[in-house]
C-alpha cells in the first residue's frame, strides 16, 4: 500500500518470536527460529547424527557398558548449545569437571556457570543421582538384616562417596543385625570432622541399637585409614562397650575404594 507521500511503503519487519528470561544460571533451550544454522545443528536430535556419533543407537545395540563417559553424557544432555554439538559439549564437560564424578557432584553454582547448563539440567542430575542412591539402598532398607559386607559397602558408598567434605555416619542395628536407622552424625571440612563419643552413645541408646557400623568418607579419594581414624574407632568401641553396644566395623570411603578396619584387624 502507498504511504501518505505517494511512495511505496516498506514491507513490515517480522521479528522472531523469542522470549528472553533470566535466572540464577545461564539460559538453556534456545528457541530454534532465532538461532543461526550452526546452532540448529548443535541441537540436532541423536537420530540425525553421523553413524559413528549416535551413542543412543550404540547403547541399544551393544549395551551401556560399551559407551564412553562422553557418550553416556551426550545421551543425558540430548542437545548441544550454540555452535557446539552435543558430543562436543559432552567432551568439554568431561574435561572441565575432570570426569563424570566431578560433574555429577558439582555444586549448583559450579554446574550452572557452564554455558548451556541450567537449573533444569541440574535438577535432572540430582534426580538421577537420587534414583541411583535409592537403588543402592534397596538391600539395606529399614528392618532388613544385613545380607553381606558387599551390600553394606555399596550402601555406605552411595551415601557418603560424593560429599566434598567429611561426613561421619553410623548404621544402627538391632541384636539380629537388622537395620534400625542410618544416621549422618557429624559433618566437617575437607580435612576432617570432629566426632564426640558421648553424642554417639546417646544416639545409639535413643535408637535402642545393639550394634553399630561406623563409616566416614575421605574427600581426597584415598581410603587409607589414618592413625586418628584408628584411635577414634577404639575410643568409640570402648565407650559403647560400657552400655553393651557392639561396634562391628568402621569403614573408610574413598573414590571407588572402601577399607574395613575390622578386616584389617584395626578395631
Amino acid at each position: 500500500m502507498p504511504s501518505a507521500d505517494g511512495q511505496p511503503a516498506s514491507p513490515p519487519v517480522r521479528l522472531p518470536n523469542v522470549t528472553f528470561w533470566s535466572n540464577l544460571c545461564n539460559f538453556e533451550n534456545p528457541v530454534q527460529d532465532a538461532l543461526p544454522e550452526t546452532s540448529k545443528e548443535a541441537n540436532m536430535p541423536p537420530s540425525h547424527w553421523p553413524a559413528d556419533e549416535r551413542p543412543r543407537e550404540r547403547l541399544l545395540t551393544h549395551g551401556p557398558e560399551s559407551l564412553s563417559d562422553a557418550e553416556l553424557l551426550a545421551i543425558f544432555l540430548r542437545t548441544g548449545t550454540t555452535g557446539m554439538p552435543v558430543m562436543a559439549l559432552a567432551r568439554h564437560l568431561i574435561t572441565e569437571f575432570s570426569g563424570l564424578r566431578g560433574l555429577m557432584t558439582a555444586s549448583r553454582r559450579q554446574f550452572c556457570e557452564v554455558k548451556g547448563l541450567g537449573t533444569a539440567k541440574y535438577a535432572q542430575v540430582q534426580a538421577a543421582m537420587e534414583m541411583a542412591r535409592r537403588v543402592m539402598d534397596e538391600p539395606l532398607r529399614q528392618g532388613d538384616p544385613l545380607r553381606s559386607p558387599e551390600d553394606t559397602r555399596r550402601f555406605l558408598t552411595s551415601r557418603l562417596g560424593t560429599y566434598p567434605h567429611e561426613v561421619f555416619a553410623g548404621l544402627f542395628l538391632d541384636n539380629r543385625h537388622r537395620v534400625i536407622q542410618y544416621r549422618e552424625l557429624f559433618r566437617g571440612t575437607i580435612d576432617g570432622a570432629a566426632v564426640y563419643p558421648r553424642e554417639v552413645v546417646r544416639q545409639a541408646l535413643e535408637d535402642n541399637a545393639a550394634a553399630v557400623i561406623f563409616a566416614h568418607n575421605h574427600p581426597s579419594g584415598v581410603a587409607e585409614p589414618s592413625q586418628a581414624d584408628i584411635s577414634l574407632t577404639r575410643r568409640l568401641k570402648e565407650a559403647l562397650g560400657l552400655v553393651d553396644i557392639r561396634v562391628l566395623d568402621h569403614m573408610v570411603i574413598g573414590h571407588g575404594e572402601v577399607i574395613s578396619l575390622a578386616e584389617r584387624g584395626l578395631m
